[in-house]
């Protein structure tokens, strides 16, 4: 098929282009700057713009959509521009293009209140009660998605759960440079038990949401490795890859989302475009469990994760070992 794929420039987007790619598909990619996958056409622009969108989407028989404002904090209209609008533009000239199927990359986030989550499958999305503009905007896309789905114009979403590995910002970054600088504490010991997405897992999901539209469109699938473990064994793991010291302190997770709650709202009155150094949404996922039942998305996609969490942590070390 000829596959557009937004965000492509991104650690997953970058694994789903070039998956698409080795599995023979044309795939065009459209982000702000190149993606760097080879054998795929980059075209560099923004959600935010309706021509380059246009442009975008010409000849497209399909869309994986994965780009989107992420991040623990920011200005609600930035998420709201990026994450609503740009999926609703996108939608739209998908439609007026004639593309078929279109493959909405969602997170768990959507329909997570800030309660626990122990072996549930995936609930509704839910604006309203989703914590953080991201989450927020996120649900609200996923929604206009859905909404969208019909016999010729066939959607789904795809919910991966944590994604990481090698190259990984989002997460993995982010925990060495904190643990590095004794600035990453275990919040109620490090006991809650999370489940996470080796990145090649993820993207092999995706395109099996895509291969087997027709199977799943209409409704939103979570995807996750299945391998729960204590988020402080997880982050143990990930600073042994890259050579840190595993955080040794910790702090009561009640604690941690007040003050994350405090620190979100100081950031946001200085005007920091930074990541502060705790919010409410991510005191909540160190400090809750959140783990899903996987049996039913690995039935309708005819998927199982190839590279198992403690595989992923091997790679993550030969990566940082020349480091």
């Amino acid at each position: 098929m000829r596959v557009l794929v937004t965000g492509a420039s991104g650690l997953l987007g970058r694994a789903v282009a070039g998956l698409l790619v080795h599995r023979g598909h044309a795939v065009t990619t459209f982000q702000r700057r190149p993606s760097g996958v080879d054998g795929a056409t980059d075209q560099c622009g923004s959600l935010t713009d309706n021509a380059a969108v246009g442009v975008a989407v010409r000849g497209a028989e399909a869309v994986v959509h994965l780009a989107a404002k992420v991040s623990f904090t920011g200005r609600a209209d930035e998420f709201d521009e990026v994450n609503v609008e740009g999926t609703r533009r996108l939608l739209l000239a998908a439609r007026e293009a004639g593309v078929g199927d279109f493959v909405f990359v969602s997170s768990p986030s959507v329909a997570n209140s800030g309660a626990a989550i122990a072996g549930l499958g995936a609930g509704p999305a839910d604006p309203v009660r989703a914590h953080g503009d991201y989450s927020r905007t996120k649900a609200q896309a996923e929604l206009l998605a859905l909404a969208a789905d019909s016999a010729g114009f066939r959607v789904a979403a795809v919910r991966p759960h944590v994604v990481w590995g090698p190259g990984d910002t989002q997460l993995v970054e982010r925990v060495l440079a904190r643990a590095a600088r004794n600035r990453l504490p275990l919040l109620d010991g490090g006991a809650a038990l999370i489940d996470t997405t080796y990145v090649d897992n993820a993207a092999a999901a995706i395109v099996a949401a895509l291969e087997r539209i027709g199977h799943i469109h209409g409704r939103a699938l979570v995807v996750s490795n299945g391998e729960p473990r204590p988020v402080g064994e997880l982050i143990a793991g990930i600073c042994a890859a890259g050579g840190v010291p595993a955080p040794s302190w910790s702090l009561p997770g009640g604690l941690a989302r007040v003050a994350g709650s405090v620190v979100e709202r100081a950031w946001l009155r200085l005007g920091k475009r930074d990541e502060p150094p705790m919010t409410k949404f991510l005191a909540e996922q160190l400090s809750t469990a959140h783990w899903f039942d996987q049996r039913a998305t690995r039935e309708l996609l005819d998927w199982t994760p190839a590279v198992s969490l403690d595989e992923g942590l091997e790679r993550l070390a030969e990566y940082y070992g020349p480091r």
